[in-house]
């Protein structure tokens, strides 16, 4: 069937046919305050036990997970219950329980919480762990687990060390052990009579090294 055009042509475009649209991505989905608590987290309870108190303290983290069953699932804290049959401390532990948790709602980088935690110092001393190593607070202990916890779920990276650095360090220590008449064979792990305290690790190994204090657990140099 002819059609007649009776007006002038000023255009003309090739029909095609619909394209289906392409299927969107997903929409990475991070921590903010907006986001109701689940029915349920999955939860993770750390035991600690120091020379404070005659009993231990368990703390337990709860995270909730985001963008489930795709390739941006991801763990983040929600919440934190710190419990002991100790409560001398209770009031303190329960308001930073609620701080704690306040931040890990509110969304962001919550990483920070662990390292400010572990730079609080107890006045009346801190105290050393089984094994040796010195703890400055309770609260630094807190966040030390914190910290554990975030590396766990991979918040946290862990610093590791160049190759060279690690040969220098393993170059010096061999040259301190070296140094000591008769010394009995090191064990793995021990460290040069004298070593101090580093205040970054926390680990008795820092020593002097060519003119500057330098720990040979973590590599921590007043020198840079």
């Amino acid at each position: 069937m002819a059609i007649k055009i009776e007006q002038k042509i000023v255009g003309y475009s090739i029909k095609r046919d619909e394209e289906p649209e392409a299927p969107r991505k997903p929409v990475k989905d991070v921590m903010h305050e907006e986001i109701a608590r689940p029915d349920e987290l999955r939860g993770y309870t750390y035991k600690i036990k120091t020379p404070l108190s005659d009993h231990a303290m368990y703390i337990t983290i709860n995270n909730i997970v985001l963008n489930q069953n795709t390739e941006h699932e991801q763990e983040h804290p929600f919440e934190v219950f710190i419990n002991s049959k100790n409560m001398e401390q209770f009031q303190w532990i329960l308001a930073l329980t609620r701080v704690i948790s306040a931040v890990f709602r509110k969304g962001g980088d919550s990483a920070f919480l662990a390292e400010e935690l572990m730079q609080v110092f107890d006045p009346q001393g801190g105290y050393f762990k089984k094994g040796g190593r010195f703890m400055p607070s309770l609260v630094a202990e807190i966040g030390e687990v914190l910290e554990t916890h975030m590396k766990k779920i991979g918040l946290i990276k862990d610093e590791e060390l160049s190759e060279a650095h690690l040969a220098l360090l393993a170059e010096k220590r061999a040259a301190l052990e070296g140094t000591a008449a008769n010394a009995e064979e090191a064990e793995p792990g021990d460290y040069p009579p004298g070593a101090q305290l580093c205040k970054k690790c926390n680990v008795t190994a820092t020593v002097l090294m060519d003119g500057c204090m330098t720990c040979l657990n973590c590599g921590e140099s007043k020198c840079g």
